[in-house]
């Protein structure tokens, strides 16, 4: 009888792809277990600083800045707000109104606290 020496490399590519297969299931329930504790933490946060009647402009930064302006605010799809030339009164209003014609919206941070937030964005360097 004559084996085929292929047959063992084909059950071996069967048994890795039926591998890759289960581990990307195992790693799409992990995704989301991972991205609801990010998100208990980030309400957490929130509602601590609500509670203690606070306002955190790093946090706010982190949370709802660095998608494009990069982190530590330096750059990215948006333009790089540390040790940046534009005035005080030019970023309360961005923050306030949103840019037109960009991606940035407005209302990302409470009226009373665009203050806070520009005092933030420009004591980085």
């Amino acid at each position: 009888m004559n084996k085929n020496p292929v047959i063992p490399y084909l059950l071996i590519f069967a048994l890795g792809i039926g591998l890759i297969f289960f581990m990307s299931l195992y790693g799409l329930d992990q995704k989301k277990e991972i991205a609801g504790s990010e998100e208990e933490s980030t309400e957490a946060a929130t509602e601590e600083n609500a509670n203690t009647g606070e306002f955190d402009a790093e946090a706010v930064a982190q949370q709802k800045c660095i998608s494009c302006h990069g982190e530590g605010l330096s750059g990215g799809m948006g333009p790089a707000l540390a040790g940046s030339s534009i005035g005080a009164d030019e970023m309360h209003d961005a923050i306030k109104n949103g840019v037109p014609g960009t991606a940035m919206p407005a209302g990302l941070v409470p009226d009373e606290n665009i203050d806070e937030m520009v005092d933030y964005i420009l004591s980085l360097d």
